[in-house]
């Protein structure tokens, strides 16, 4: 009988602190902070509607919205997830399904992961 391996993904996720710092400095701590928490919110509710996108098989919705995630995780520093993003988008563009399905599911994990450590970031002092 075959054995059966189990992968597990454990990729890290960067954030450009200059940036994070950037935006404090230019904007204020309070006004940061507020743009800091609107990103988190509007690109977890643009990770939940690509997945509504790519459920639909709605290729022209699904690079539309991963656009606006990298343009969105650029803005606050998250930049592993910027560039995932962007990596769907050019998938969905290129009808690989196979290969959309693998940049899309890394997205998934690569947003969960990075909207955790800017909430824990958030909880630092900067």
């Amino acid at each position: 009988m075959a054995d059966i391996s189990v992968l597990h993904h454990q990729e890290g996720v960067r954030l450009d602190p200059d940036r994070v710092v950037t935006l404090y400095s230019e904007l204020g701590a309070a006004k940061a902070e507020a743009v800091m928490c609107h990103s988190i919110e509007e690109l977890a509710l643009q990770l939940a509607a690509l997945q509504q996108s790519a459920q639909a098989d709605n290729r022209g919705e699904l690079v539309e919205t991963a656009g606006r995630l990298a343009q969105l995780a650029a803005q606050i520093g998250m930049v592993t997830l910027a560039r995932v993003a962007d990596d769907v988008a050019r998938t969905a563009l290129a009808a690989d399904a196979v290969a959309l399905a693998a940049t899309q599911a890394r997205l998934v994990r690569i947003g969960d992961r990075s909207l955790t450590a800017v909430w824990d970031l958030q909880d630092m002092s900067l």
